[in-house]
């Protein structure tokens, strides 16, 4: 009856350490970039020997995957809002919150992606060819969808996509830019509210869907 015990620890110790690594990952690929980060200053940020970096990720490129991974699926996951969604108030108007929100708390791994792609993808192109690609095929056909209906103005879905993505990826990619702005200060909950508030209002009443 002991193993199993023994087994759900060395699990759960497999867990933290890899949610600190790619913590640790996040912070480090976002300020130094794929180029300049290196496995010893990701073990020195999460706080772990390098060997145990390499027993997890056995490359920088495969936990550099593993993070653009990560933020992506976490992007996915707020699109759930489309699916049920019974108009284009509720189903974008969710996914904005859901975006903003992320932004707020997965700041690093939106730069992360951002620099990337800047770059030309040279690590994750072939997730930007397939995933990516197809993810964003099946959000423009519902979109298209609500337009054909008369929910909404005819505009080009991948056009609106683009700058759902650009708006609300802004307050993370730019976050210094916006605490500057804000008197040297992050946003706090008010601000946050206020912040994604408006940018749903922006958007709905510009694509005609409020």
């Amino acid at each position: 009856m002991a193993a199993p015990e023994r087994i759900s620890k060395r699990d759960a110790t497999r867990r933290e350490n890899e949610t600190r690594i790619l913590a640790a990952a996040e912070k480090v690929f976002a300020e130094a970039g794929f180029g300049g980060a290196t496995m010893q200053l990701i073990a020195d940020m999460a706080g772990l020997p390098k060997a145990n970096l390499h027993y997890y990720f056995p490359t920088k490129e495969e936990l550099y995957r593993k993070v653009v991974q990560q933020i992506f699926e976490i992007w996915l996951h707020a699109a759930d809002s489309f699916d049920n969604a019974p108009d284009p108030a509720s189903g974008i108007g969710a996914y904005i919150d859901a975006k903003m929100e992320i932004s707020r708390r997965h700041a690093d791994g939106s730069k992360v992606w951002a620099s990337e792609v800047m770059h030309g993808a040279p690590v994750i192109q072939d997730y930007l060819e397939t995933t990516l690609r197809d993810w964003t095929a099946g959000r423009a056909a519902l979109i298209q969808r609500w337009v054909d209906e008369g929910k909404m103005e005819p505009v080009d879905p991948r056009h609106l996509l683009y700058m759902l993505w650009a708006t609300t990826q802004h307050y993370a990619d730019f976050g210094h830019q916006i605490e500057t702005l804000n008197g040297g200060k992050p946003l706090n909950d008010r601000q946050w509210k206020a912040a994604k508030d408006n940018v749903k209002t922006i958007i709905l009443r510009g694509i005609g869907a409020i």
